[in-house]
């Protein structure tokens, strides 16, 4: 695919690949997981085949998610440590939702406010899934631990992974309501119109650093 010239390339190939990867297996264990937890949506677990098959696949997947998400983590977590400029988008929230532009810079980095603190929830729901998954896993751990430990493991293990599907169905529709991020995460690539306008510290970091790239290869010519 040929991409345009004022493109910039915002998330690597294996970064893509990871991250449609997840969301395959995070769909199909949720769908089971909702499928046990409201029984008039039990057909759902047919997704997966027989609902015995669904059982045994479900912790797996579960597993999958984490993995990947464990690699996304060592991938994005720099880019979403907090920052003093993200008191400037909490501060104007109300503007980022009604999509208006204008005024002060909103001084947002390669992640906004919003998406940090998405990307936190994000993790700290799958450790608690897979603590509470691992500890509740009949076949392999459950015999290990009393009743009440059992029980508050599928406590643990419901509220997260409800909590878990929001914060996704949030991430969905807010990277819908921003047009052009789903293409970047397909393509990898945005527009540097799109990232001036959305991420304008992100856009301004990589300019500089652009100009000192091709002042080096001036000086060394």
């Amino acid at each position: 695919m040929t991409r345009p010239d004022d493109s910039i390339l915002r998330t690597k190939f294996a970064e893509r690949l990871c991250h449609w990867a997840v969301v395959l297996c995070f769909f199909l264990a949720a769908v089971s997981g909702i499928s046990w937890f409201f029984p008039t949506v039990s057909w759902m677990s047919g997704l997966l085949g027989t609902p015995q098959l669904a059982r045994l696949l479900h912790p797996f997947l579960g597993i999958a998610v984490f993995a990947g998400l464990c690699f996304m983590f060592a991938r994005f977590v720099g880019d979403n440590l907090p920052a003093r400029t993200d008191a400037i988008w909490f501060r104007r929230i109300r503007d980022v939702l009604m999509n208006r532009h204008g005024g002060e810079p909103l001084r947002i980095g390669k992640y906004n406010a919003g998406q940090k603190v998405l990307f936190w929830l994000i993790m700290a729901s799958i450790l608690v899934l897979l603590v509470s998954g691992l500890v509740m896993w009949r076949t392999y751990f459950a015999e290990y631990f009393p009743i009440v430990v059992l029980r508050l493991a599928i406590l643990a293990h419901a509220v997260a992974g409800i909590g878990l599907i929001l914060l996704i169905l949030g991430h969905i529709y807010l990277a819908i309501w921003v047009r052009g991020s789903i293409t970047g995460m397909v393509t990898g690539y945005v527009s540097r119109a799109w990232a001036r306008q959305h991420h304008d510290r992100w856009h301004g970091e990589l300019e500089a650093k652009e100009a000192r790239a091709a002042n080096a290869k001036g000086h060394g010519q």
